[in-house]
């Protein structure tokens, strides 16, 4: 790193992973604890030299130097502990830790990534239960046991789903749930040698059933037991954990909820019901175009499998052995998942595609088996693909650790609707009009999602801290977006207050002897001038005109003028 990056992260950079340390002449004793934090976290950037007054939001009053005293020194006294017996694993590369020179003062900086999931629980004074630590807006803080315990459980690779639960045996099986799964399973592989293997043969072929090792006893793995158990077995051995489907869309007034599937001793709650009640629920009403595969009617859609995925992602990915709700929730504006536990990948690693570690193997082999579920790793990419090619906002994929569960958001909004954009316009004016459209972006996720944070917008749109950091900065500085801080995690909203300022561009632009006397043409001229070029759709977005034909009308006018001309792009035209 050098001194610009250190200063561009300070003043723009997400401060949840940011930790900054005087450190004048010694190796700070609690460095150690922030280490493990950033490691079970999302990672983070250790200055030592800086200075921080947290409450401070003016960058120049917030952050101060001081030179460091043999700054190689600590260096080397940081390397020697962290391969010692201090730390339970050393994450670190060279290039993660050096001296900058920064405003005069030498600094010292560490980079800590996020530890993979078979490195974690990383932690210190080698006792985990003591020596774990995590990071929230608050700051580090001490894992509680549970959380130590669900990190070890992560780090095995051949997950938490195969271990036999002793007592439960075939008559904790709900008969028809297997019944009604072999079915399609025949169905989908209908020459397969399992298809003539009796109940408890086939169960134990995917899984669900076997004998303990160490006992000799005959019972159900955990992912037999939920996948296909009576209700009253599931709740008896994973009572922490609830099944909720809830339909919020097309409310009569007075009305919480249109349709809710909850435990109510009506079916029974294992997951392969849960996923054949849920799924037909949050397909019906989304449109199925006519297809035809030779004369056989094709209704699946991307949008279909997209769905699918999510819910069986959220399945697959949930920690069952904590407390948590596997919950899906429709709304008018799409749909919400959230299950119990954390990602054992980074959130980019899952935008990105290609990776894929499900915490139960066994439960996602049997859903694929019946043809639910993509090819490993591609599960999201088909998410986010479906949501593109529809133009919605990009899913929202959230780690929420104060509740200990994931949250993914399929937003079945445009990117920018009509009625947002003429929202923000009406709200902000010709300072609106005048951003990039990155600016525009973030302004409108703020207002059709109330509120928006650097995270979001870094996926939304794929860059980095910094430079998401910049933008909302600039946006504060205008006025257009209020912070909201809690503590070192900050979210942004808009400024319903906002005034709009007296305009401070001549919009009487003029080439030559000629001058613009035609508010539209003004505005058609100045858009041009401040983005470069201009599109008819743009022209109807920004102007009164509510036609194609209008629009080029407008737009002939300066190109008669001289003042414009008319280029093709594609199959499109711009005019620059």
């Amino acid at each position: 790193m050098d001194a610009t990056e250190i200063l561009n992260l300070l003043k723009y950079g997400e401060h949840i992973n940011l930790e900054c340390k005087k450190a004048e002449t010694t190796l700070p004793k609690s460095v150690w604890e922030t280490y493990s934090s950033f490691a079970n976290t999302n990672g983070g950037i250790i200055l030592f030299g800086v200075e921080e007054n947290i409450r401070e939001f003016d960058f120049n009053k917030r952050f101060s130097f001081v030179n460091i005293k043999k700054p190689q020194q600590i260096v080397v006294n940081f390397w020697n502990t962290i391969n010692s017996c201090k730390v339970s694993s050393n994450i670190l590369m060279d290039s993660d830790v050096g001296v900058c020179n920064v405003k005069g003062a030498d600094i010292i900086f560490i980079h800590v990534p996020r530890a993979e999931y078979k490195y974690r629980p990383v932690y210190i004074n080698e006792n985990p239960m003591k020596g774990t630590f995590k990071r929230n807006h608050e700051g580090d803080y001490h894992c509680t046991a549970d959380e130590v315990r669900a990190m070890f459980r992560d780090s095995n690779d051949s997950g938490n789903d195969g271990s036999f639960l002793a007592g439960f045996t075939l008559d904790d099986i709900d008969i028809n749930s297997l019944r009604s799964y072999r079915i399609e399973f025949e169905h989908r592989n209908p020459t397969h040698v399992w298809n003539g293997l009796d109940d408890a043969d086939f169960l134990e072929k995917i899984s669900c059933y076997g004998t303990d090792r160490t006992t000799k006893e005959k019972c159900l793995t955990i992912a037999g037991l939920l996948m296909f158990g009576k209700g009253t077995a599931v709740i008896e051995r994973f009572g922490n954990i609830r099944m909720d489907y809830i339909d919020k869309s097309n409310l009569t007034l007075g009305s919480r909820w249109s349709d809710r599937v909850t435990y109510d001793g009506m079916w029974e709650n294992n997951l392969y019901n849960f996923v054949r009640i849920v799924m037909p629920k949050l397909a019906f009403g989304i449109k199925r175009p006519f297809k035809l595969e030779g004369l056989v009617r094709i209704d699946d859609t991307p949008v279909h499998k997209a769905i699918r995925e999510a819910v069986i992602n959220m399945v697959i990915h949930s920690d069952y052995l904590v407390n948590g709700v596997l919950k899906v929730v429709k709304t008018d504006e799409g749909f919400e998942f959230s299950n119990p536990g954390n990602l054992k990948l980074p959130i980019q690693a899952i935008y990105d595609g290609g990776h894929s570690v499900a915490r139960n193997p066994r439960i996602q082999a049997m859903f694929r088996m019946i043809g639910y579920g993509d090819n490993i790793g591609s599960g999201f990419p088909t998410i986010l693909s479906a949501w593109s090619e529809e133009n919605w906002r990009k899913p929202d994929l959230q780690e929420n650790d104060d509740l200990n569960q994931v949250e993914l958001k399929l937003w079945m909004v445009s990117l920018m609707p009509q009625e947002c954009s003429e929202y923000l316009q009406k709200h902000f004016g010709w300072v609106y009009m005048r951003l990039g459209k990155y600016e525009q972006i973030i302004l409108g996720t703020a207002y059709l999602e109330r509120c928006v944070s650097n995270s979001r917008m870094q996926a939304m749109l794929h860059l980095n801290s910094i430079e998401v950091g910049h933008m909302l900065a600039e946006l504060v500085r205008e006025k257009m977006l209020l912070i909201n801080k809690n503590g070192r995690w900050t979210s942004y909203m808009i400024n319903q207050e906002y005034t709009i300022p007296a305009e401070q561009i001549d919009l009487n632009r003029s080439s030559g002897n000629i001058t613009l006397k035609n508010d539209t043409d003004k505005l058609i001229y100045d858009y041009i001038q401040t983005n470069g070029f201009i599109t008819t759709a743009q022209i109807l977005s920004i102007t009164k005109i509510n036609t194609l034909s209008g629009a080029s009308v407008a737009i002939n006018r300066l190109i008669k003028l001289g003042l414009v001309k008319k280029i093709r792009k594609g199959k499109h035209f711009i005019y620059q």
